[in-house]
């Protein structure tokens, strides 16, 4: 056979693959459960709900997150934040939130101060944990102070969490997406998340998968304290995923849910922000999937690198007279990448992200492959990860 045919065969091949690769990628979202804002039911009776908030270095989020939960439709909660230390305006600004008027139906503000990190526990879970021992409530809900909360954000979730007999509940939140570098990474990380973690598996008490977002999470105190809580988790980076694998193992109903019309995210602002945000969780939150891993270092490198220099390639040949053969494997190539790039455009739109900005999938999947190996050459290497002025090994 002619080399220009043998050509011909793998271009076929790899579109072929390419195709059912990016299909199976973009299906697996798949999230069944949606939570739709809802007012609070004046005829049920409303359980006490402890709402904690670790703050540490959130002066850029802590006003309008803190404000936010203030204004619940929900009345019977109670508002914790534990400050974790901050060196930032954050002291001030809670006190300052602490002290302004508020309305009768608004919660007080319960401010901790808290302690020095002890030996072997991660920062997170020891401020959540410190939350709890000042929480009354029934149900825990734990929430990031980046997170901002539409006002029946509380009672809805609630209402989901009853209707559902869930012992605990999670959503995915809205992203906001402001910079360049969010919009070029952010929605491949949160593909790559889909992939590793199907919300339907998640859902189904028979499989074993178990993830929940820390940005929400609302847990029966029952079930918090008999699986241990954040004590149990204590070393835990990606603490969030570690307390639903406690869970669900334990048998426990975990529920993950779109919940996007009820709570907004800003994660990070910059490509630094991004860095060491990734940098921590990619490898620490898949540790146990080492397979995911590998599929994510081996599509990063496909579609930052294969795929284009494969277009760069077959259409020099075709431009040096490569004749018919050259024509189709040109074209081959441009209508894997047309199918590609629809389907990132579709996630894009989900995401109120401009089209166009699926045109940087090259450069996104190039930051994406080396955040995941870096993460992986940290921890194997002992060098540990770096979070929030605190490293980790």
């Amino acid at each position: 056979m002619q080399p220009e045919f043998i050509y011909l065969v793998l271009a076929t091949i790899i579109l072929v693959l390419g195709v059912i690769t990016v299909r199976w990628i973009h299906n697996q979202y798949g999230i069944d459960i949606s939570i739709p804002p809802s007012s609070p039911n004046p005829e049920e009776v409303q359980s006490l709900i402890s709402v904690i908030v670790p703050a540490r270095n959130e002066a850029r989020n802590i006003r309008r997150s803190i404000e936010a939960l203030a204004a619940q439709s929900y009345q019977n909660l109670e508002l914790i934040v534990v400050d974790d230390g901050s060196t930032d305006a954050t002291p001030q600004i809670l006190k300052q939130l602490q002290e302004a008027p508020k309305p009768d139906s608004s919660p007080e503000i319960t401010i901790i101060n808290g302690s020095a990190l002890p030996p072997g526990w991660a920062g997170k879970p020891h401020a959540l944990h410190q939350g709890f021992q000042a929480a009354q409530g029934e149900w825990l809900c734990f929430v990031d102070a980046d997170t901002f909360a539409n006002p029946d954000l509380i009672a809805s979730t609630y209402q989901a969490a009853t209707n559902l007999g869930a012992d605990m509940l999670t959503i995915l939140t809205d992203q906001d997406l402001g910079s360049f570098w969010e919009k070029v990474i952010m929605p491949l990380v949160f593909t790559a998340l889909s992939v590793g973690f199907p919300a339907r598996r998640v859902n189904d008490p028979q499989k074993t998968d178990a993830i929940a977002n820390g940005q929400f999470i609302l847990i029966r105190r029952q079930v918090y304290q008999a699986v241990g809580g954040h004590a149990a988790v204590h070393d835990q980076i990606a603490e969030d995923k570690a307390l639903a694998v406690l869970v669900k193992g334990s048998g426990f109903h975990l529920v993950l849910g779109d919940g996007r019309e009820l709570a907004r995210t800003r994660m990070y602002t910059s490509l630094p922000e991004i860095w060491e945000g990734w940098v921590k969780n990619i490898y620490l939150g898949m540790q146990d999937r080492p397979w995911l891993l590998l599929l994510g270092a081996i599509t990063g490198f496909v579609a930052a690198l294969a795929l284009p220099l494969w277009t760069i390639l077959s259409l020099a040949w075709l431009a040096q007279g490569g004749g018919w053969i050259a024509v189709l494997v040109a074209a081959e190539s441009l209508i894997l990448w047309g199918y590609l790039l629809y389907n990132r455009s579709q996630v894009n739109q989900a995401m109120d992200i401009s089209f166009w900005y699926a045109l940087t999938l090259p450069l996104g999947a190039l930051i994406f492959t080396a955040m995941m190996v870096t993460s992986a050459y940290n921890v194997y290497s002992g060098r540990g990860v770096t979070w929030r002025g605190r490293r980790y090994t």
